[in-house]
């Protein structure tokens, strides 16, 4: 383990712990529910899995896990809620899933700014990362359907506000509040491990 770290600067376990949590939100995409409104509203598992590995693997390694999920997806493996490919680009609604790259982030970026791992800082750090997820998702459909393609009808402020935000956005803080309470306890023993 440690040839393999002098040569790279990265632990064998940190690869163990950004594959699983890529697979994690694989299967938080799988796990899903499309809402009867808009087109493909949906909610998922997936920001728990982005809050939590930001969170427990801090911010680089958590938002490498879900850039592997990303590329996994491009490359045209199904791993997204909705299929995969590298058209999915071009759909409004892949900012959401670059929202998951930067919840995770933010999340292990903010807690890392607390000098304690506890459950209101890891809540602050997970909410304020969730929120930074449709922060990405509202911004790249608005841009997508109002400016880049000319065969998606265009979405007003409010509509996309009402229907991308407000139909989602308080089951998201309740999942995002319960992957930091599960982080917050799954932390210390991945730690532990990590110091290794």
């Amino acid at each position: 383990m440690e040839k393999i770290r002098a040569r790279s600067g990265i632990r064998a376990s940190e690869i163990a712990y950004c594959g699983m949590f890529a697979a994690l939100m694989t299967a938080g995409a799988k796990l899903n529910i499309v809402l009867p409104i808009g087109t493909g509203v949906t909610i998922s598992l997936q920001i728990l899995f982005a809050v939590m590995a930001g969170l427990i693997l801090g911010a680089k390694d958590g938002l490498i896990s879900v850039l592997i999920y990303l590329v996994i997806g491009l490359f045209g493996i199904p791993v997204y809620a909705h299929g995969g490919g590298p058209a999915y680009v071009l759909k409004p609604t892949y900012g959401f899933l670059i929202g998951f790259a930067a919840a995770a982030w933010l999340s292990g970026f903010i807690s890392s700014r607390f000098k304690k791992k506890t459950l209101l800082s890891f809540l602050i750090a997970g909410e304020i990362g969730m929120l930074s997820y449709y922060v990405c998702g509202l911004l790249y459909f608005y841009l997508m359907s109002n400016v880049f393609l000319a065969d998606v009808p265009n979405i007003g402020i409010m509509e996309l506000f009402t229907v991308w935000f407000l139909s989602t956005a308080g089951v998201d803080a309740l999942i995002a509040g319960a992957g930091s309470a599960l982080a917050v306890r799954i932390s210390p023993a991945i730690d532990r491990i990590r110091i290794r």
